[in-house]
């Protein structure tokens, strides 16, 4: 069993996301601030290389376009900025240059992707809509379209298709949405596929509700696009087949999950407020949960934190006992008194998986589409780690629990 790849990018300060180049030689991450930092592989270590300051509020996403090595960039500032490497003119090194974007909305923007074929992007706002850009070489910006209906509240997520098309949406109005994102100047005529045929700008191809009213925290298509899966704050999981139709949803017993990535057309990865990524399988038959790519119970059985996976350091002036207990409590709900159910044999307060506290991210790192080797996680620990995804944990040995519903739609 290969063990996980763990990178400690920062000690106190959250990833908010991260996106990796085509080669995975570099990384580009917002720590949680309005700069975006870019880090270069160095043996087994990173270095930063580059930050980009365009941005005057948070960073809440970024993308890299493998093809064009493009990144692109969403904020609270309600900008959203599109970089490329250049020529300075006076040194001759390459610099990361912004392309403003008219995104044309009063909210911030929360979530930011390529589509497929890097031709426009989707940016997710808390103006109850979606805008969809394109470049206009005549003036040399990049210029949007909004989707708005029927949208009620912050758009948090978005995926695309791989037709280049449409787009996946969860909100905090309780609803996964798919909607066609055709523009007419950019796209083909797409292919008909289970969620439609004609397909102009707007068009609602899906709407789903979340099972017990949570705000949907993530969306993502399978590989071919036939099925999308949904995340919402109820801890709940949902698998939709529109040609069936039917909609398979995993209740869990643990915390919320707020971002899922794809591996296989029958396999997809969640994460969230627990901590560790958590593998779901099946088909049209059926969904359910099987494990993780985390072990905690085999580091519990260790007796400690993980060597070399940031533990503590050591003893001092606020790094006694009695400090952590209270950091930890107040931190991430994990207390020793005893009779709490959070009390472990450690002396320290620290979590047995590897990342400790909420992952922010998970994203598909090696393998190609349909076929994902490895993926990528970001936290609020400071952490970015890399899973092989053949190594899962059975569901038995993590303590686990999942409950599986069919729900028939009407």
């Amino acid at each position: 069993m290969a063990p996980p790849e763990v990178y400690s990018l920062s000690q106190q300060t959250p990833v908010t996301c991260h996106a990796f180049n085509a080669d995975r030689s570099q990384v580009a991450v917002s720590l949680n601030s309005h700069e975006v930092l870019i880090y270069a592989r160095e043996g087994n270590d990173w270095k930063l290389t580059d930050t980009l300051t365009e941005h005057d509020k948070q960073v809440t996403s970024i993308d890299w376009a493998p093809k064009s090595n493009r990144i692109v960039t969403s904020a609270q500032d309600r900008n959203a900025y599109v970089w490329q490497q250049t020529p300075d003119v006076q040194t001759g090194h390459m610099v990361w240059k912004p392309t403003l974007v008219l995104l044309r909305v009063n909210r911030a923007a929360t979530y930011v992707r390529w589509s497929p074929n890097e031709d426009k992007f989707a940016v997710a706002s808390g103006a109850r809509a979606i805008a969809i850009c394109s470049f206009d070489p005549e003036g040399d910006w990049w210029v949007s379209r909004l989707l708005k209906k029927p949208i009620r509240s912050t758009v948090l997520s978005i995926d695309w298709h791989p037709n280049n098309v449409l787009l996946a949406a969860g909100s905090a109005d309780m609803k996964a949405r798919v909607f066609s994102a055709y523009i007419k100047d950019v796209d083909k005529r797409p292919a008909a596929t289970v969620w439609g045929e004609k397909l102009p700008f707007n068009t609602i191809c899906g709407e789903y509700q979340s099972p017990s009213g949570g705000w949907v925290h993530g969306v993502a298509f399978s590989p071919s696009g036939d099925v999308l899966a949904f995340a919402s704050h109820d801890s709940t999981v949902s698998i939709v087949y529109p040609g069936g139709p039917a909609i398979y949803t995993i209740k869990m017993s643990t915390l919320p999950l707020v971002t899922l990535a794809w591996t296989t057309e029958d396999s997809l990865i969640a994460a969230g407020h627990d901590c560790q990524p958590l593998v779901f399988s099946g088909n049209e038959g059926g969904w359910e949960l099987v494990g993780s790519l985390d072990d905690p119970q085999a580091n519990k059985a260790a007796g400690g934190a993980r060597s070399g996976f940031g533990n503590a350091s050591p003893v001092g002036r606020l790094n006694s006992a009695a400090f952590n207990t209270f950091r930890n409590a107040a931190e991430r709900g994990i207390s020793n008194v005893p009779g709490s159910p959070t009390t472990g044999p450690s002396s320290e307060s620290e979590l047995f998986t590897v990342h400790q506290n909420t992952i922010t991210s998970v994203r598909p790192y090696a393998g190609a589409r349909g076929n994902v080797t490895k993926v990528s996680t970001s936290g609020v620990d400071g952490k970015l780690v890399v899973w092989d995804t053949s190594v899962v944990t059975p569901i038995g040995a993590t303590g686990l629990a999942g409950k599986l519903g069919k729900v028939q739609l009407r």
